[in-house]
This record gives structure tokens, C-alpha cells and sequence, in this order.
């Protein structure tokens, strides 16, 4: 089940009818208490998110979403009219996982949502990754550091999964974009250099396994597991 939320009625309905006529089971709510009430009964494989909406808007939506460990796992693909980078930003690094400009072609829209239903399929990797002193827990999505707990965004915990799961790898700043963010087009390699900025404050000494190479972009030292 995939839920569509938009409030103007033709747009979602046409969603809604392609989503139906390419092998996908389609609903569509005009607002967020519509939405709200459908998730209570039941949980959809996929969200596509108007950021314009009467009342409680898109970005609060993915807020909760992203907040509720039921729902953080769920992908959102973000919709909207507005051409301001900014939403395209905050959203993106809140943790959707595409995003639509209107106005949006059907057939672009399918191929969108099954590239992220198959990326957000089962995969095999490590349950706990080991660098320096710090531990990752893939599944719980945990960090700790010296046994204490850290707190960090998606984005940062899952820049450090993959610096983590490729020692010693050199990342250019646009295969960190298309590895995190999934998206070389709506987000600035400066964002890049923003979270590896925040992400060494949090983790400490162990910060400094993350090293800048110099033209290039990131890799992270093996350290002593």
C-alpha cells in the first residue's frame, strides 16, 4: 500500500489511479487528520507527501514520521509546487527519501517509487560495525562511543554506517550525496561538509578516523576495533 497525501483532488486522484494501474495498491487522503486515521488501521510501504497542505503541513508530517520509531523506517517521497531550495533541503534532510517538483509526470512518478521500494529492500549487512571506539548498530540504529550513547540525525548516522562499512575508502563529496542522500541534484556538496563537521564533534577524538583528502573528499581511517 502506498498512501498519497495532497489536497488538491485531481492530482491525487490521478496518483492514486496510476499507482492502482502499474501493480500498486493506492490511497490517497486530502489532509493530515485523513492520513493521521488511515495509519491507525494500517501502516503503507510507502509515503508521497505534499509539502503545501491545510492545517498540519508536509515538513510537520515528515517530522513525526522520522520521530516514531513505528514509522521512521517508512521512505517518503516529498511533492510539492513551491521552487524554493530551502524546502527541497530541510526536507531531504529530514529524512525523505526523493523528492517531486510539480508539475510531475505519472510515468516519472512510478519510476521514482520503485527505485525506493528496491532500494529499501532486504539487505545483508553487519549488524554491529566496530571503528576506533566507537560501535554502530545497523538495526536498532544506535551509536555509542566509549559505551555512551550519542545522538545523531538520520543523515549523520547513515554517513558514518557507510564511512564505517568502507574503511579506508576515498568518498568523493557526490558519492557521499548519492550514497546518503541518495541525490546529486537537490543537495549541495556543501551539505556534505556540514554533517562530516558535525558528525566529528559528536563522535570526539573519534572524529578525527575521518579524514579530509584534500581535492577529492572523505575517507575514514580502519582505527583499532
Amino acid at each position: 500500500m502506498i498512501y498519497c497525501v495532497e489536497d488538491d483532488n485531481s492530482i491525487r486522484e490521478l496518483v492514486v489511479y496510476t499507482l492502482n494501474s502499474t501493480g500498486y495498491k493506492g490511497k490517497g487522503f486530502a489532509n493530515a487528520e485523513e492520513f493521521w486515521e488511515s495509519m491507525k488501521e494500517e501502516l503503507p510501504e510507502m509515503i508521497i507527501l505534499d509539502i503545501m497542505l491545510p492545517g498540519e503541513d508536509g515538513i510537520t508530517i515528515l517530522k513525526k514520521l522520522k520521530s516514531s520509531p513505528v514509522t521512521e523506517q517508512i521512505p517518503v517521497m516529498m511533492a510539492t509546487a513551491k521552487d524554493s531550495e530551502i524546502d527541497k533541503v530541510v526536507g531531504l534532510d529530514l529524512g525523505a527519501d526523493d523528492y517531486l517538483a510539480k508539475p510531475f509526470g505519472m510515468m516519472e512518478m512510478v519510476s521514482r517509487v520503485k527505485a525506493i521500494l528496491r532500494r529499501m529492500g532486504p539487505q545483508i549487512r553487519a549488524d554491529v560495525v566496530k571503528m576506533g571506539n566507537t560501535v554502530i548498530d545497523a538495526n536498532k540504529h544506535k551509536v555509542t562511543v566509549d559505551g555512551r550513547k550519542i545522538v545523531l540525525t538520520r543523515k549523520e548516522f547513515d554517513l558514518l554506517l557507510l564511512f564505517a562499512e568502507n574503511p579506508e575508502r576515498v568518498f568523493t563529496r557526490e558519492q557521499l550525496l548519492a550514497g546518503v542522500w541518495h541525490s546529486d541534484t537537490y543537495v549541495e556538496t556543501r551539505t556534505v561538509d556540514v554533517h562530516v563537521g558535525t558528525l566529528r564533534t559528536k563522535l570526539g577524538k573519534d572524529g578525527d578516523l575521518i579524514k579530509t583528502v584534500r581535492g577529492i573528499g572523505y575517507r575514514m581511517e580502519a582505527g583499532d576495533a
